[in-house]
């Protein structure tokens, strides 16, 4: 259990990185990485809804479909996702249809959050697939990082 709990954290280490690059292109940091059965890394982006004019480019979206393409499925059954940020209610859907089997998120969001907060999609009866969810990892630094961005903004 300490190795699996060591893994997740340098995983989350990794996707709280990308989330800092994120927030240095201006958009909101939030960061993601796929991991694959084996514990390689296939994926890892930040949010990029401004650079690509596109409301859909979150983070988990974005490594996705990279790690989609690269595998070859549209399926990524075995995967893990790590993200900074709980995921909102689309990107809660996209990781039921890509069958991720472990969601690990870092900060709770209380306005937008669709997995534990919210919406609470995998907790519907209209799901069908609901990943391993441990929230809280790393929760402090990645809920650090979006408090200072958004207090930059102000």
């Amino acid at each position: 259990m300490a190795n699996q709990r060591d893994t997740s954290n340098s995983f989350m280490q990794l996707a709280l990185t990308q989330a800092k690059a994120a927030g240095a292109r201006g958009e909101v940091p939030v960061g993601a990485v796929i991991v694959s059965p084996d514990n390689t890394i296939l994926a890892k982006d930040g949010n990029r809804t401004l650079e690509l004019t596109d409301p859909s480019a979150h983070a988990e979206l974005l490594v996705i479909k990279q790690a989609c393409q690269l595998i070859g499925s549209e399926r990524l059954i075995g995967h893990d996702l790590y993200v900074t940020l709980e995921p909102c209610t689309m990107c809660a859907g996209l990781i039921s249809f890509a069958r991720i089997k472990r969601l690990y998120f870092g900060a709770y969001d209380p306005k937008s959050g669709g997995v534990e907060q919210g919406a609470s999609f995998f907790a519907k009866k209209t799901c069908h697939h609901a990943p391993e969810t441990y929230g809280g990892i790393d929760e402090t630094s990645a809920s650090q990082l979006l408090a200072d961005f958004f207090k930059s903004k102000r």
